[in-house]
């Protein structure tokens, strides 16, 4: 009876020692076909023999890695990620796996799956494993800047670049960065390398037209921002940036060019760049005298965004345009009808005109009392300034009117004005030979 058994466990012994013998000689076979498989491009039965060496063993790390590779190659990238994240778990990496290719791989998975915490362990790893190439610095540069540590992202960008010159995108990242931080010489340095080394970097040509705009260049703002709307993402915001870089150079006609052509590009109406292009481009019409233009586009803004800016106060202060045509009139002239306007107004006040002048918004009229010989020493000169805009007219206008007086030698003044004084311009003038006309005036005026 004891033979037997023993014949039965040795039987038993063998049996087992035969099986796993055959297993590890036929187990490297499949993984062989496996991998041929893949390289015949034929994904649907590399998944399949991958399957089946999973269903003898489950804690296989290379029937799981080429089982991803398989689930990639057929269009199936989030199979593909659990397989590797079971690799991951098993963490045997004893050379058939080629572990530096792998934690690239998995990780752009992470990236695409949104899942930036694991992106950045397995770029971590790769920069001890694989301390030589730059574009692992840079990618956890990219995934420490996506947190809001710029500052610790810097790093990493300067060392992707000191092992790559060439590396456009980590000049670009390093750029944008030191722009935000208002360091514009050093950011224009780098964003002009990034262009050197990837020319059709459009993000770049955007912000260092923001930074020759901010120097006042506009010239070379200009062609910066033609250059950056080729950009899909800055074609818009480049528009206006030229709109209003005109604006600045005073080129109104070829501003609201611009910015028109931003608006006909615009899809959403509620985007913020939206917005500042119809409030740019009101700002224009309001300074070239067409003040019903101007209406349309602060009313576009008022109906997405009331609160935006002061389209609110805009529209208001130019609601007269739609109740009285002589207030009209006078915010609207050309600046030859406006003057006409002028010289009747200061007649209509009593006033022989000597000269007038046109001034920004407005202008100024040196005259006397038409009583008097204002040829004769006894003439006594006044100086009115006409000023046609929509805001309060500030304490800073009534003072400058004063030093005028000072430098001209003239004892009284007037200012006449399609708007209203503030407070302290009136307190200013109250003690001084300076007479203050507001809008109500003003229509009484130039009814007369």
């Amino acid at each position: 009876m004891g033979l037997i058994i023993v014949i039965i466990v040795l039987g038993l012994g063998i049996g087992f020692t035969t099986f796993y013998i055959v297993r590890n000689m036929v187990a490297p076979k499949k993984i062989a076909r496996v991998e041929q498989l893949l390289k015949q491009n034929k994904s649907g039965a590399a998944v399949k023999t991958a399957k089946q060496l999973l269903a003898k063993d489950q804690r296989n790390p290379e029937a799981h890695y080429l089982l991803g590779r398989a689930y990639q190659q057929d269009g199936k990238p989030e199979l593909a990620l659990m397989e590797y994240k079971m690799v991951n778990q098993i963490g045997v990496f004893d050379g058939t796996i080629p572990e530096i290719p792998f934690r690239r791989e998995i990780a752009r998975l992470f990236m695409r799956f949104n899942q930036p915490d694991e992106a950045l362990k397995e770029y971590l790893l790769l920069l001890q494993k694989d301390p030589n190439t730059a574009e692992n610095y840079f990618q956890v540069g990219e995934l420490f800047e996506s947190r809001n540590k710029a500052a610790k992202a810097v790093g990493y960008y300067r060392k992707a670049i000191e092992l790559q010159r060439g590396h456009g995108a980590a000049h670009l990242r390093l750029g944008l960065i030191l722009y935000r931080a208002k360091k514009f010489g050093e950011a224009q340095q780098f964003l002009e390398k990034a262009l050197r080394f990837q020319p059709e970097s459009y993000e770049a040509y955007y912000f260092i037209g923001r930074i020759q705009k901010e120097n006042k260049d506009y010239a070379a703002a200009l062609h910066s921002f033609e250059w950056s709307t080729k950009s899909p993402e800055y074609k818009i915001k480049s528009l206006v940036e030229r709109g209003t870089s005109f604006m600045e150079m005073n080129n109104l006609e070829q501003a609201v060019s611009e910015l028109e052509r931003a608006i006909t590009q615009i899809k959403n109406p509620e985007d913020g760049d939206a917005l500042w292009a119809h409030y740019f481009l009101a700002t224009c019409y309001e300074r070239m005298r067409k003040i019903e233009r101007a209406i349309e586009h602060w009313e576009s803004v008022y109906k997405v965004k009331p609160g935006f800016q002061d389209v609110a106060e805009k529209i208001s202060q130019y609601q007269e345009l739609r109740q009285d045509d002589v207030v009209k009139d006078f915010l609207t002239a050309s600046q030859t009808d406006f003057r006409g306007m002028c010289e009747k107004a200061t007649a209509a006040m009593g006033f022989a005109i000597q000269s007038i002048t046109d001034e920004p918004n407005g202008a100024k009229v040196i005259a006397v009392e038409a009583k008097s010989n204002w040829r004769t020493t006894k003439a006594m000169p006044h100086l009115i300034r006409f000023v046609r805009i929509a805001e309060l007219i500030d304490e800073a206008t009534v003072r400058e009117t004063h030093e005028e007086m000072k430098n001209e030698n003239i004892n009284r003044a007037a200012i006449v004005t399609s708007t209203n004084f503030s407070r302290k311009a009136l307190d200013f003038a109250e003690s001084r030979p300076i007479n203050l006309l507001d809008k109500d005036k003003l229509q009484q005026l130039l009814k007369r």
